[in-house]
């Protein structure tokens, strides 16, 4: 049998409906087939030939297509066994450059499927989409960069500037640790099937130098503590971890509330919390 080469696979929806694949609301499952919307997304990764790219949750492959022929070699946590044959397939056409991976990725090492510097470039799952972000953003793992696909109201609070009705936790977390841009936005028409809502790329490089693990660490209590309560003050809201002395030793004004606070400021913040304990 004759293998095709990635330019003569059949289109997206004709290998799902051979497949008789369906999209399954327990895993967040929303397909993106139109390649020219994946090619795009490729484009803005800024990925190209022999690069090492990991891609979590690739379902029926139309991002993974689009970055395979970047001459990129790409590496899939696919959880949901039902699409190996069809990505099988384009394994098959990608001459080696696709390695398959069944496994879940809030579980996985990927240091280690990476075996080296790599891109993280998905249109992840809606229902783990903003816990695998922090685990990338704080775990041991340090991608050179990360082009993901959001919920929009996600991506949103990913590039919050203080002030924003959006800023949060989250915000402030990712932009310790990388710059971040909402680079794309996509109507819920584009997918298959339609989500309820709409969704955004967010483009994120990590910053160099990279931030103190420990430093990341105090700022996600001093985030969670001061944004569980962001209409008190942060003397009230930060009580439990120093209160009005700590403000006063990072030089924020404890009489203000977390939304009002940069991200520098929440970066000051967690290291006087560092220096109380």
């Amino acid at each position: 049998m004759t293998i095709p080469s990635l330019a003569n696979l059949p289109p997206l929806r004709e290998a799902l409906e051979r497949h008789g694949l369906l999209a399954r609301k327990s895993f967040g499952q929303h397909f993106l087939l139109d390649l020219n919307i994946t090619r795009k997304i490729a484009r803005m990764a800024q990925v190209g030939e022999g690069d090492t790219v990991i891609e979590v949750g690739p379902g029926p492959g139309g991002l993974t297509r689009a970055l395979l022929e970047t001459g990129a070699k790409v590496i899939a946590v696919e959880k949901d066994s039902r699409f190996l044959p069809l990505l099988g397939e384009l394994a098959e056409a990608a001459d080696g450059r696709l390695t398959l991976v069944e496994g879940d990725a809030l579980r996985a090492d990927m240091a280690a499927l990476a075996g080296g510097p790599a891109h993280m470039v998905s249109n992840l799952p809606y229902n783990v989409g903003t816990q695998l972000l922090i685990d990338w953003l704080t775990g041991p793992f340090r991608p050179l960069s990360m082009t993901l696909m959001f919920q929009k109201e996600v991506a949103d609070r990913i590039a919050a500037q203080d002030g924003d009705d959006a800023y949060g936790r989250l915000a402030v977390i990712s932009q310790t640790v990388c710059s971040a841009k909402v680079v794309m936005d996509l109507p819920a028409r584009a997918f298959t099937p339609p989500p309820k809502v709409a969704s955004a790329v967010v483009h994120l490089v990590p910053l160099a130098p990279a931030p103190d693990k420990a430093m990341v660490s105090a700022l996600e209590r001093v985030t969670a503590a001061a944004f569980g309560q962001r209409r008190k003050m942060l003397r009230s809201s930060l009580k439990t971890l120093g209160g009005g002395a700590l403000c006063e030793a990072a030089g924020i004004d404890p009489d203000a509330r977390a939304e009002t606070i940069s991200v520098d400021g929440f970066q000051d913040l967690a290291r006087a919390f560092q220096a109380l304990i």
